[in-house]
């Protein structure tokens, strides 16, 4: 993963860039979902109905 980071910064490609911030932002919930086969749309869900209650 390093290497491809290193790849990227040289390569000077900003859409590029912004797909490895994005990657090393979430880079834990990424391997979690790797190790563990799980996510957190569970919680995501329940966010999105907390919001959709404070706006009614």
């Amino acid at each position: 993963m390093v290497l491809w980071y290193n790849d990227v910064e040289d390569a000077g490609l900003p859409s590029f860039k912004t797909l490895a911030k994005t990657i090393q932002h979430h880079y834990l919930g990424i391997l979690n979902f790797f190790n563990n086969r799980s996510t957190n749309a569970a919680a995501e869900s329940f966010n999105a109905k907390i919001k959709d209650l404070g706006t009614r």
